[in-house]
């Protein structure tokens, strides 16, 4: 019996990991997604509804230079994504950081990262779709003139009975899901090229209403404000892991895996610089504290028209649709990685041979999110999900670097440039950002990986196919790596 030190310190060999999915005779994943629907997974998951609302809170912090926050913003997100990259070319399996921890890192640091994913997956699913139907309520008070009671748009804390649209909206994700990924990743793509389209619309809009004083003032702020600029409009970015959560359906995952990583990052980022320009250049300063809808304001003072605010408020409901698909997939897949683990029980692993999907397990995702959704309010899920990727962008900037010493020789489709120089500045961009993080964050975070490792204790612990090879007296560490 392998001691409770050397269970933490277990680590999968990349050649198992690489072929755990189709073990056994047993239906898995299928390959069949390819570089396009890839790359509309990042951008689905990372362009949600923040674009559309975010400048109000970040240009009374940072005035013009808001500009200079998104890229900020952008280059520490790159750092990350360029280490995500080089990790998804050299091991492209599903479950994301979770699978890249167990590779570098061992058991323990695995069960820690699978708790904040499945946090931050959940929550964020559950936050979005409470942020739906709002938006969902405008948007039918545009076009028809009457918005639901507020018994069924509000949760009990709020005044309400059950926030009835977004328990629709992630019931109807999990019917989509479940029918195949191939399905969903194409409808994905579909909602996320009409949200770029909208987004364009603006850019071309909001551009007629150019006014160069607008600028004025642009290092007011100082450093101090762009950078706290930076830090919220930082976690618009980070959807970008979803791409790294279908590395057991990608097709020729060594390849496409690192490029839609990082042609993710160059869409996102591009969309956001512009039409932060646009938006800055098209309205003063100081019109943006306080404003709940600023770019659908913006169109309407430059059209005089409400017609295409209302298209932007379609945008935002149709956007918001997308990151609550790609979340939830997301969430499936390192549910799909634990339980072939032997972490969590087998029902999350088993797969429709007609859809090629877990639909059991997707099922249990839905419904579990659908239920935060309906009677939790947005401000306590939205806090609750920074922390848990930002500890998993810090653990794959630093597997990257593990991985380079123990397996040097390991097949490499991408290679993170200046190295190490750009995992260091990654980890260093985490840390910085997490000691902003509220305390109450933080603590409940703890609380929650606790109740992670008493489950690992009682559950985990005697399930996990790796502690039983290690139990067994298996050398896990000498399986030739491929």
């Amino acid at each position: 019996m392998a001691t409770i030190a050397q269970r933490l310190l277990s680590r999968k060999s990349i050649s198992e990991d690489i072929g755990i999915d189709d073990a056994h005779g047993k239906p898995g994943l299928v390959r069949n997604i390819g570089l396009p629907q890839l790359v509309s997974l990042g951008v689905g998951a990372t362009i949600g509804t923040g674009i559309f609302f975010i400048l109000s809170e970040t240009v009374p912090m940072a005035g013009p230079a808001t500009i200079v926050s998104f890229i900020i913003a952008g280059v520490v997100a790159g750092l990350t994504a360029l280490c995500y990259a080089e990790m998804a070319g050299a091991v492209p399996v599903a479950g994301s950081s979770y699978s890249y921890a167990y590779a570098t890192m061992g058991e323990g640091v695995a069960v820690l990262i699978g708790a904040c994913l499945l946090l931050e997956y959940g929550v964020s699913a559950a936050a979005v779709a409470v942020g739906w139907s709002q938006y969902i309520n405008e948007l039918c008070s545009n076009l028809f003139g009457f918005v639901l009671p507020e018994a069924l748009s509000y949760a009990p804390e709020e005044g309400g009975i059950i926030n009835l649209p977004a328990v629709v909206l992630v019931l109807g994700c999990g019917l989509l899901l479940s029918r195949g990924a191939r399905e969903s990743t194409t409808a994905n793509a579909i909602m996320v090229g009409i949200k770029l389209v909208v987004l364009l619309l603006f850019i071309a809009i909001g551009i007629q209403g150019w006014n160069s004083d607008h600028f004025a003032g642009f290092w007011d702020a100082g450093a101090q404000g762009i950078l706290g600029a930076a830090g919220v409009v930082f976690f618009t970015f980070v959807g970008l892991d979803a791409v790294s959560t279908a590395g057991a359906e990608a097709k020729n995952p060594r390849r496409n895996m690192p490029l839609a990583i990082i042609l993710s990052l160059i869409i996102v980022t591009t969309f956001y610089v512009a039409v932060a320009i646009v938006a800055i250049a098209a309205q003063p300063t100081e019109a943006f504290e306080g404003q709940e809808a600023g770019l659908a304001q913006i169109m309407t003072d430059i059209t005089g028209s409400t017609i295409f605010s209302t298209v932007l408020s379609a945008g935002a409901v149709i956007s918001i649709i997308s990151v609550t698909l790609v979340v939830i997939y997301g969430q499936t897949r390192i549910l799909y990685s634990m339980s072939n683990d032997g972490l969590i029980p087998p029902v999350f692993q088993k797969v429709n041979p007609q859809s090629n999907t877990p639909v059991i397990n997707t099922w249990i995702v839905s419904v579990v999110v659908a239920v935060l959704a309906g009677v939790i309010p947005i401000n306590f899920l939205a806090e609750m999900t920074s922390i848990g990727t930002l500890l998993a962008f810090l653990v794959v900037s630093i597997g990257v670097m593990i991985l380079r010493r123990t397996h040097p020789n390991l097949p490499r489709s991408f290679k993170v440039p200046l190295y190490p120089v750009i995992p260091i500045l990654s980890v260093l961009g985490c840390v910085v950002i997490i000691s902003r993080l509220q305390i109450v964050t933080l603590v409940v975070c703890a609380i929650w990986i606790a109740v992670a490792f008493v489950y690992y204790a009682f559950y985990g612990f005697k399930h996990s196919k790796l502690g039983q090879l290690i139990d067994q007296g298996v050398d896990t560490t000498s399986n030739t790596v491929v």
